[in-house]
Order: C-alpha cells, then sequence, then structure tokens
C-alpha cells in the first residue's frame, strides 16, 4: 500500500516540477540557515575554548578594569605596579607571578611602517618558561630569548608576512628609534593574537617606552588548580584592602579561565537560540508554501479523488496520498537544505581562513543537528499537508465527479 501512495507521490510531484521546487525554497533557506549558523557557531565556540585552553587551568590574570593597550600604552586609569606584584606574590596559594608589558607599537622594515603588539619577556628565565608553557607556543625557527638576552625580538607568524618583504631570521627591526633583531618566528597557533605579537625582553620594552613603576597585567600561576577560584578571591579581598575599595567598586580585575569562558559561551548560547529563531521563520514560512501548494493540488485534483473514492479508497488512503506527499516536499527540502548548510559552513570557514588567516575557525558538523533538522523540515511539511488532505479526503466522490 505504502508502495502505491509513493508511486502516486512521485507521478504528483514530477507534473508540477517547478512548483514542487518553488514550494520548498522556504524549507531549503531555513534549513540550509540552521545548519550552517548552528556549525559555525559551534566552531566559534571551539576556537574560543581553544584561546582558554592556551592558558590553562591553573592560571590567572590581574589587570585594572578599562585596561586597553594602545600608544602610549594601557589606558586605564590606574596602572599595576610593582606593589600590587609584591602583594600577590605574597598571597597563600600562589606559585609565580609574572609582570607583562603589552603596547602597541610601530615597527619599520625598509622603510615600511605597521603597528603590532609588543609584549615583554620577563626578567627571570622561570617566567619565560612559563609564559611559552602556560601559552602552549613554541618556536618554528630560530632561538628563543634568554631572560638575560638584549636587543632580540620573535615575532608571530603573521608578522612575518606583513611587510612586502617576508621577515626572516636575522632581519632587523627599528622600533621606537632603536634595531632590533630578529631571532625567532613562533608557530602558528589558534590565537590571533599570538600570531600577530612581537615579544622583546622586558628590560628592552622599558627602556625605549621610558617605563618605570607600570605593568599592563600580571600573569599569576597558582600552585593548585583545584583552588584556583579560592586564590583569585583571596587575591582580589587582599587588593581590595590595599586599595581601600568596597565589593563591587574595584578598579582592578581577577579573572579565572573558566569565569571568562562561562560568561563567553553564555553569549554564544544566545546567539544560537537566536540563530536558530531566525532561521525557524524560514522554515514557517516554508510550512505556509507546502500548505499553499497542497491546497492547489487538491483543487485541481478533484476529479482524480472523485475517481480514487468511487473504486473503493478509503478516506484514510486519499489522506495519506496528500499527506505523504507534503512530507515529501519537506523531507527532500530538509536534505537538500542540510547539504546547501554544510557547504555554506564550510564555504564560510573558508573565506574567514583567506582574510583573516590568524583566526583558526573550523564549522563543526553535528549529525544530530542535521538529522534533527531534516525531522524537523519533514515534520513541518506533514503538519502542512494535513488541513487540505483532511479537505481532500471528504471530498463525496459524485460531488468530486461533477468538477
Amino acid at each position: 500500500m505504502f508502495r502505491d501512495y509513493f508511486a502516486l507521490m512521485l507521478k504528483s510531484l514530477r507534473r508540477r516540477r517547478l512548483r514542487s521546487l518553488l514550494t520548498m525554497i522556504g524549507i531549503v533557506i531555513g534549513i540550509a540557515a540552521i545548519i550552517s549558523l548552528i556549525s559555525l557557531g559551534e566552531g566559534l565556540r571551539e576556537a574560543i575554548v581553544g584561546q582558554f585552553n592556551n592558558l590553562g587551568n591553573d592560571k590567572l590574570i590581574v589587570e585594572n578594569i578599562g585596561a586597553g593597550f594602545g600608544p602610549p600604552g594601557s589606558t586605564a586609569p590606574v596602572k599595576l605596579n610593582e606593589h600590587d606584584l609584591k602583594l600577590i606574590e605574597s598571597t597563600y596559594g600562589v606559585k609565580l607571578v609574572v609582570p607583562r608589558l603589552i603596547r602597541l607599537i610601530g615597527a619599520e622594515f625598509e622603510d615600511e611602517l605597521e603597528f603590532f603588539y609588543v609584549a615583554s619577556l620577563p626578567n627571570e628565565q622561570e617566567g619565560v618558561d612559563l609564559i611559552f608553557k602556560s601559552l602552549r607556543i613554541g618556536l618554528e625557527e630560530g632561538k628563543p630569548i634568554r631572560a638575560d638576552e638584549r636587543g632580540g625580538t620573535i615575532i608571530g607568524q603573521d608578522i612575518k608576512k606583513s611587510f612586502t618583504r617576508n621577515l626572516r631570521i636575522g632581519d632587523r627591526l627599528l622600533i621606537q628609534n632603536r634595531d632590533f633583531e630578529i631571532t625567532g618566528v613562533l608557530e602558528k597557533t589558534s590565537s590571533f593574537q599570538i600570531n600577530n605579537a612581537v615579544l622583546m625582553a622586558e628590560a628592552d620594552m622599558k627602556e625605549i617606552l621610558d617605563i618605570e613603576d607600570e605593568i599592563d597585567l600580571i600573569l599569576v600561576h597558582v600552585e593548585d588548580e583545584r583552588r584556583v577560584v579560592e586564590t583569585a578571591e583571596a587575591i582580589e579581598k587582599r587588593m581590595r584592602k590595599d586599595r581601600r575599595q568596597k565589593r563591587g567598586e574595584e578598579d582592578f580585575s581577577v579573572a579565572t579561565p573558566l569565569k571568562s569562558f562561562e560568561a563567553v559561551n553564555t553569549i554564544l548560547n544566545i546567539i544560537n537560540v537566536i540563530f536558530f529563531g531566525i532561521a525557524s521563520l524560514s522554515l514557517i514560512i516554508g510550512g505556509i508554501g507546502i500548505a499553499n501548494t497542497m491546497y492547489t493540488s487538491v483543487l485541481e485534483r478533484t476529479k482524480e479523488t472523485g475517481i480514487m473514492k468511487a473504486i473503493g479508497a478509503r478516506n484514510r488512503d486519499v489522506l495519506a496520498v496528500f499527506v505523504t506527499e507534503s512530507g515529501s516536499l519537506g523531507f527532500v527540502g530538509g536534505v537538500i537544505g542540510a547539504i546547501v548548510g554544510i557547504g555554506l559552513a564550510f564555504g564560510a570557514t573558508y573565506i574567514v581562513g583567506s582574510f583573516l588567516g590568524s583566526l583558526v575557525l573550523e564549522a563543526q558538523i553535528s549529525w544530530g543537528v542535521i538529522a534533527f533538522a531534516i525531522i524537523f523540515a519533514t515534520s513541518i511539511g506533514l503538519a502542512a499537508g494535513v488541513l487540505p488532505a483532511l479537505q481532500a479526503s471528504r471530498l463525496k466522490p459524485v460531488e468530486a465527479l461533477r468538477k
């Protein structure tokens, strides 16, 4: 029996190829939007998770609220300083503190000027090792900068290609009217900040920028990652007391990877819900299109329906024929939309990779989401065909044959 329903459905769709194709467009657009947007949203989530994983679960970052990095330096109204560094260092649960300077500085090479973020490497080798380990970065070529080394720089992958001629080991960058030799090139990472960074010794950076008692941020390595939240709260409490500030009025922040990721994850979830809502509107419009097509089909096939009932077809048989047809429109539209959505997702990641090579974004295709989207599209088609099918099934044979 189902084979007969399927044969009638195929015959009807073949007779109305163009109309069937146009009817499915709304479903195709809706499913393609759901698949592509959710896949890109999950890909963005994975890229952000990679950023947080770079820091590690046993690290904290202390900086002043409102801190930004630009010429001539951090835009925070109150800067961190050596006193804050010693206060944090003496807090229970803190294993090591590493002060960092991060500034936007112009660099010249063969009469070309580009602006990059320049970050400091601490004066102690233990701190240098911690930065490379915690950020999970390594050298693609060249050698690292030792804590006691001066006049050398390590550049990120994207810095190497910023000038007309690609930079090489041994080339010299003119930064703040002082020559720095490129001694190493970092491996490409999932962090666009690292790929676009220039690293130099803290002593060099303080000298060329005339910095004395000033710190942009402090990287804190805690002794036990299971107590990272407690350590962060202890640092906050001590700094509030030292600065004579009340809770909620702090001019500094202590960020843990978990706290930061939870905030970003909440935003991404909201974005995915919005994406799904927008795409669902297209599906509803597609369902209305299917209902309209099925109503037209019922009117055009009134005599055919009368013949079916005259030779013994029951109401449920007629109902099944039209519902199968509308469900098939939803199913085929869902499958085509899923294929288009996957293509759009991978196409978008390719475009992002071409224009923003430093951002590693990969579409995360979920077969569960694809299956749900196709079932959802089929359900929309079935629901849209129920009323027209009921109308067709209730036609009386004699009245149908007269029309």
